[in-house]
């Protein structure tokens, strides 16, 4: 590639980035490396580039509309981020739970895969405000479910409100197993919603000990409405393409961090 040729292509794939970070509102800095394909030291770079031309912001982690808080996804679109990082997730979220237990399950497609996992626990009581974890437990023999009240919201098929929030008061369980859409260690695990949020807080103030489940998209961003203060994370399980400098930064503040490796970077 000659001198002339290089800019080009760089201006070209700093629009095609972009793009991409127009169309999703914000990107994992893994995503659009594998978007545009090149390395995430290149992309890092470009990111910069757009930054000081005031077109993105970024974020730890990757990259985000100028001045924009993570939105919220509806369910479906969730299902299909980061399938895979949720899937080993779960399987290393499973080993923290045990037969005779009690634990809320908040909502989430994280939380669904875990609960999938959970299935074959014996003696089992399971809180939990989704109606998908509610869903998947149902027919589990050694498993007890209790599910809140509340107002259904469709994009997360959570019950949430005053009534949710109510039927949790006096409630205590061992842990909480809880998602968000973005964990920092400035804010800690926060959700755009402020209802989801209230009831978040009402969920994981039943147990004596809360654990977040947050993907490497998650991890670095941060949104509206803070659901679990950074001291209050007791563990955090993510995958292996998450920021390592948040997760030493939760380390520091005594949070214990747990990552799960992809079977694709097994070996590498």
């Amino acid at each position: 590639m000659t001198e002339e040729t290089r800019p080009a292509f760089a201006a070209e794939r700093r629009e095609r980035i972009l793009e991409l970070v127009r169309a999703n509102g914000s990107m994992a800095l893994r995503d659009i490396a594998a978007q545009v394909r090149a390395s995430e030291v290149t992309v890092r770079r470009d990111i910069r580039v757009l930054e000081a031309e005031g077109l993105i912001d970024r974020r730890r982690g990757g990259a985000a509309l100028p001045g924009r808080l993570v939105h919220e996804h509806n369910h479906t679109q969730r299902s299909g981020t980061a399938a895979p990082e949720k899937l080993a997730i779960a399987a290393a979220a499973a080993r923290l739970v045990q037969d005779d237990d009690a634990i809320v399950l908040g909502p989430g497609t994280t939380t669904e895969a875990l609960a999938r996992e959970i299935v074959g626990r014996r003696n089992l009581t399971v809180v939990t405000n989704s109606l998908p974890v509610a869903e998947i437990l149902a027919a589990a023999p050694g498993v007890e479910v209790v599910v809140t009240g509340g107002t259904l919201r469709s994009t997360n098929l959570a019950l949430v409100g005053t009534a949710a929030e109510q039927s949790l008061a006096g409630l205590r369980v061992h842990r909480a197993f809880v998602s968000g859409n973005g964990v920092t260690a400035e804010r800690g695990l926060s959700t755009p919603n402020p209802a989801v949020g209230s009831t978040d807080r009402a969920l994981v103030g039943c147990a004596e000990e809360v654990i977040v489940l947050a993907d490497h998209t998650k991890v670095g961003a941060d949104t509206m409405v803070q659901t679990v203060a950074p001291e209050h994370i007791a563990h955090l399980i993510t995958d292996n393409h998450a920021d390592p400098e948040v997760l030493m930064t939760l380390e520091d503040m005594g949070t214990l961090v747990h990552v799960a490796v992809l079977e694709v970077d097994r070996g590498e």
